[in-house]
Protein backbone atom coordinates (compact mmCIF):
# COMPACT_ATOMS: atom_id res chain seq x y z
CA UNK A 1 0.00 0.00 0.00
CA UNK A 2 2.83 2.42 0.81
CA UNK A 3 4.32 1.92 -2.65
CA UNK A 4 1.10 1.64 -4.65
CA UNK A 5 -0.84 4.39 -2.96
CA UNK A 6 0.96 6.63 -0.44
CA UNK A 7 4.28 7.34 -2.16
CA UNK A 8 2.92 9.70 -4.86
CA UNK A 9 0.95 11.71 -2.30
CA UNK A 10 4.05 12.44 -0.20
CA UNK A 11 5.57 14.14 -3.23
CA UNK A 12 3.08 16.95 -2.48
CA UNK A 13 4.05 17.35 1.19
CA UNK A 14 5.17 20.95 0.58
CA UNK A 15 1.73 21.85 -0.76
CA UNK A 16 0.09 20.13 2.22
CA UNK A 17 2.19 22.15 4.66
CA UNK A 18 1.51 25.41 2.81
CA UNK A 19 -2.24 24.93 2.38
CA UNK A 20 -3.37 22.46 5.07
CA UNK A 21 -5.24 20.60 2.33
CA UNK A 22 -5.20 16.81 1.73
CA UNK A 23 -3.03 15.53 -1.11
CA UNK A 24 -4.57 12.11 -1.83
CA UNK A 25 -7.26 10.88 -4.25
CA UNK A 26 -9.41 13.92 -3.56
CA UNK A 27 -7.20 16.05 -5.84
CA UNK A 28 -7.92 13.74 -8.79
CA UNK A 29 -11.49 12.60 -8.15
CA UNK A 30 -12.96 15.13 -5.73
CA UNK A 31 -13.78 12.25 -3.36
CA UNK A 32 -12.29 11.82 0.10
CA UNK A 33 -9.99 8.91 0.95
CA UNK A 34 -12.50 6.67 2.70
CA UNK A 35 -15.18 7.35 0.09
CA UNK A 36 -12.75 6.17 -2.59
CA UNK A 37 -11.53 3.12 -0.66
CA UNK A 38 -14.93 1.88 0.41
CA UNK A 39 -16.26 2.11 -3.15
CA UNK A 40 -13.80 -0.53 -4.41
CA UNK A 41 -13.90 -3.82 -2.43
CA UNK A 42 -10.51 -5.04 -3.70
CA UNK A 43 -8.70 -1.81 -2.77
CA UNK A 44 -10.54 -1.73 0.54
CA UNK A 45 -9.37 -5.24 1.43
CA UNK A 46 -5.80 -4.33 0.39
CA UNK A 47 -5.96 -1.33 2.71
CA UNK A 48 -7.43 -3.37 5.57
CA UNK A 49 -4.71 -6.01 5.33
CA UNK A 50 -2.01 -3.33 5.14
CA UNK A 51 -3.38 -1.82 8.35
CA UNK A 52 -3.49 -5.28 9.94
CA UNK A 53 0.20 -5.75 9.21
CA UNK A 54 1.04 -2.36 10.70
CA UNK A 55 -1.07 -2.97 13.81
CA UNK A 56 -0.37 -6.63 14.63
CA UNK A 57 2.58 -6.00 16.95
CA UNK A 58 0.67 -3.43 18.98
CA UNK A 59 -2.43 -5.58 19.26
CA UNK A 60 -0.45 -8.60 20.45
CA UNK A 61 1.37 -6.43 22.98
CA UNK A 62 -1.94 -5.02 24.23
CA UNK A 63 -3.37 -8.52 24.68
CA UNK A 64 -0.28 -9.52 26.66
CA UNK A 65 0.23 -6.41 28.77
CA UNK A 66 -3.22 -5.01 29.59
CA UNK A 67 -5.07 -6.62 32.51
CA UNK A 68 -8.23 -8.01 30.92
CA UNK A 69 -9.01 -10.19 33.96
CA UNK A 70 -11.50 -7.63 35.32
CA UNK A 71 -13.54 -7.61 32.12
CA UNK A 72 -15.59 -10.02 30.01
CA UNK A 73 -16.76 -8.07 26.93
CA UNK A 74 -15.01 -5.88 24.36
CA UNK A 75 -16.23 -3.72 21.49
CA UNK A 76 -13.64 -2.78 18.88
CA UNK A 77 -14.74 0.33 16.99
CA UNK A 78 -13.58 0.52 13.38
CA UNK A 79 -12.41 -3.06 13.72
CA UNK A 80 -11.67 -3.66 10.01
CA UNK A 81 -10.57 -7.31 9.63
CA UNK A 82 -11.43 -8.05 13.27
CA UNK A 83 -7.74 -8.48 14.08
CA UNK A 84 -7.76 -6.82 17.51
CA UNK A 85 -10.82 -8.78 18.63
CA UNK A 86 -9.34 -12.05 17.37
CA UNK A 87 -6.02 -11.50 19.13
CA UNK A 88 -7.63 -10.54 22.45
CA UNK A 89 -10.07 -13.47 22.33
CA UNK A 90 -7.27 -15.93 21.53
CA UNK A 91 -5.17 -14.68 24.45
CA UNK A 92 -8.07 -14.36 26.91
CA UNK A 93 -10.64 -17.19 26.66
CA UNK A 94 -12.96 -15.37 29.06
CA UNK A 95 -13.43 -12.43 26.69
CA UNK A 96 -16.30 -12.07 24.23
CA UNK A 97 -15.48 -9.54 21.53
CA UNK A 98 -17.45 -7.64 18.90
CA UNK A 99 -15.69 -6.03 15.94
CA UNK A 100 -17.66 -3.11 14.50
CA UNK A 101 -17.34 -1.36 11.15
CA UNK A 102 -19.40 -0.31 8.15
CA UNK A 103 -21.50 -3.03 6.43
CA UNK A 104 -19.14 -3.26 3.42
CA UNK A 105 -16.39 -4.45 5.79
CA UNK A 106 -18.43 -7.30 7.30
CA UNK A 107 -17.39 -9.99 4.74
CA UNK A 108 -13.71 -9.17 5.26
CA UNK A 109 -14.00 -9.55 9.03
CA UNK A 110 -16.14 -12.67 8.80
CA UNK A 111 -13.55 -14.38 6.62
CA UNK A 112 -10.75 -13.55 9.06
CA UNK A 113 -12.75 -14.71 12.08
CA UNK A 114 -13.68 -17.96 10.33
CA UNK A 115 -10.05 -18.58 9.37
CA UNK A 116 -9.03 -18.06 13.00
CA UNK A 117 -11.65 -20.59 14.12
CA UNK A 118 -12.92 -18.26 16.82
CA UNK A 119 -16.44 -17.42 15.68
CA UNK A 120 -17.92 -18.60 18.98
CA UNK A 121 -16.31 -15.66 20.84
CA UNK A 122 -15.86 -12.96 18.19
CA UNK A 123 -18.88 -11.49 16.42
CA UNK A 124 -19.32 -8.78 13.78
CA UNK A 125 -21.64 -5.77 14.04
CA UNK A 126 -22.39 -3.05 11.51
CA UNK A 127 -21.58 0.43 12.80
CA UNK A 128 -21.28 3.96 11.49
CA UNK A 129 -19.50 5.41 14.49
CA UNK A 130 -20.53 8.99 13.76
CA UNK A 131 -24.26 8.25 13.61
CA UNK A 132 -24.79 5.03 15.61
CA UNK A 133 -24.23 4.47 19.33
CA UNK A 134 -21.28 2.23 20.14
CA UNK A 135 -22.42 -1.21 21.40
CA UNK A 136 -22.04 -1.43 25.17
CA UNK A 137 -19.11 -3.41 26.56
CA UNK A 138 -16.70 -3.49 29.50
CA UNK A 139 -13.87 -2.38 27.21
CA UNK A 140 -14.11 -0.18 24.10
CA UNK A 141 -11.09 -0.15 21.81
CA UNK A 142 -10.11 1.96 18.81
CA UNK A 143 -7.00 0.85 16.95
CA UNK A 144 -5.56 3.60 14.74
CA UNK A 145 -8.95 5.33 14.56
CA UNK A 146 -8.79 8.61 16.48
CA UNK A 147 -5.86 9.96 14.49
CA UNK A 148 -7.94 9.87 11.28
CA UNK A 149 -10.11 12.79 12.41
CA UNK A 150 -10.08 16.43 13.39
CA UNK A 151 -10.44 17.56 17.00
CA UNK A 152 -14.24 17.85 16.95
CA UNK A 153 -14.65 14.29 15.66
CA UNK A 154 -12.01 12.93 18.03
CA UNK A 155 -13.99 14.37 20.92
CA UNK A 156 -17.23 12.94 19.53
CA UNK A 157 -15.74 9.43 19.45
CA UNK A 158 -14.35 9.75 22.97
CA UNK A 159 -17.76 10.81 24.29
CA UNK A 160 -19.40 7.92 22.42
CA UNK A 161 -16.94 5.48 24.01
CA UNK A 162 -17.68 6.94 27.45
CA UNK A 163 -21.41 6.44 26.96
CA UNK A 164 -20.90 2.79 25.90
CA UNK A 165 -18.97 1.85 29.04
CA UNK A 166 -20.14 0.87 32.53
CA UNK A 167 -18.56 2.43 35.60
CA UNK A 168 -15.07 0.96 35.85
CA UNK A 169 -14.96 0.24 32.13
CA UNK A 170 -11.92 1.07 30.00
CA UNK A 171 -11.53 2.95 26.75
CA UNK A 172 -8.32 2.04 24.91
CA UNK A 173 -6.94 3.93 21.91
CA UNK A 174 -3.99 2.20 20.23
CA UNK A 175 -1.90 4.75 18.35
CA UNK A 176 1.65 5.93 17.69
CA UNK A 177 1.32 8.46 20.48
CA UNK A 178 3.62 11.45 20.21
CA UNK A 179 5.64 12.08 23.37
CA UNK A 180 4.41 15.08 25.34
CA UNK A 181 7.55 17.09 24.54
CA UNK A 182 7.13 16.27 20.83
CA UNK A 183 10.84 15.43 20.54
CA UNK A 184 11.26 11.64 20.71
CA UNK A 185 8.61 9.67 18.83
CA UNK A 186 9.62 10.64 15.31
CA UNK A 187 7.37 7.95 13.82
CA UNK A 188 4.36 9.47 15.58
CA UNK A 189 5.26 12.91 14.22
CA UNK A 190 5.68 11.48 10.72
CA UNK A 191 2.32 9.71 11.04
CA UNK A 192 0.76 13.05 11.92
CA UNK A 193 2.16 14.45 8.67
CA UNK A 194 0.63 11.48 6.89
CA UNK A 195 -2.75 12.38 8.39
CA UNK A 196 -2.30 15.89 7.00
CA UNK A 197 -1.65 14.44 3.55
CA UNK A 198 -4.63 12.11 3.82
CA UNK A 199 -7.24 14.32 5.47
CA UNK A 200 -5.99 17.88 5.86
CA UNK A 201 -7.35 18.52 9.36
CA UNK A 202 -6.53 15.13 10.97
CA UNK A 203 -3.53 14.67 13.26
CA UNK A 204 -1.77 12.38 15.69
CA UNK A 205 -1.57 13.47 19.32
CA UNK A 206 0.22 13.18 22.64
CA UNK A 207 -0.75 11.31 25.80
CA UNK A 208 -1.41 14.67 27.45
CA UNK A 209 -3.79 15.62 24.61
CA UNK A 210 -5.68 12.34 25.05
CA UNK A 211 -5.88 12.76 28.84
CA UNK A 212 -7.35 16.25 28.49
CA UNK A 213 -10.00 15.18 26.00
CA UNK A 214 -10.96 12.16 28.11
CA UNK A 215 -11.28 14.11 31.34
CA UNK A 216 -13.51 16.60 29.53
CA UNK A 217 -15.73 13.65 28.53
CA UNK A 218 -15.97 12.47 32.15
CA UNK A 219 -13.31 9.79 32.44
CA UNK A 220 -11.74 9.66 35.91
CA UNK A 221 -8.25 8.28 35.24
CA UNK A 222 -5.92 8.06 32.23
CA UNK A 223 -2.67 6.18 31.64
CA UNK A 224 -0.34 5.36 28.75
CA UNK A 225 0.90 1.80 28.21
CA UNK A 226 3.92 1.46 25.86
CA UNK A 227 3.42 -1.31 23.33
CA UNK A 228 5.53 -2.33 20.31
CA UNK A 229 8.10 0.09 18.87
CA UNK A 230 6.58 3.58 18.61
CA UNK A 231 3.08 2.32 19.49
CA UNK A 232 1.21 2.89 22.75
CA UNK A 233 -2.18 2.28 24.31
CA UNK A 234 -3.84 5.40 25.71
CA UNK A 235 -6.25 4.09 28.35
CA UNK A 236 -9.07 5.99 30.05
CA UNK A 237 -11.15 4.53 32.90
CA UNK A 238 -14.75 5.50 33.55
Amino acid sequence: MANARLYPFWADLTEALQTGAPQNEIKRTGKAMFEELYAEPERLEQFMHAMSGASAGNFHALAEQFDFSRYSTLTDVGGATGQLSIIVAQRHPEMRCTTCDLPVVRPIAERAISAAGIGDRVSVADLDFFTDPIPEADVVTMGMILHDWNLERKQHLIRAAYEALPKGGAFIAVENLIDDARRENVFGLMMSLNMLIEFGDAFDYTGADFAGWCREAGFREVEVLPLAGPGSAAIAYK
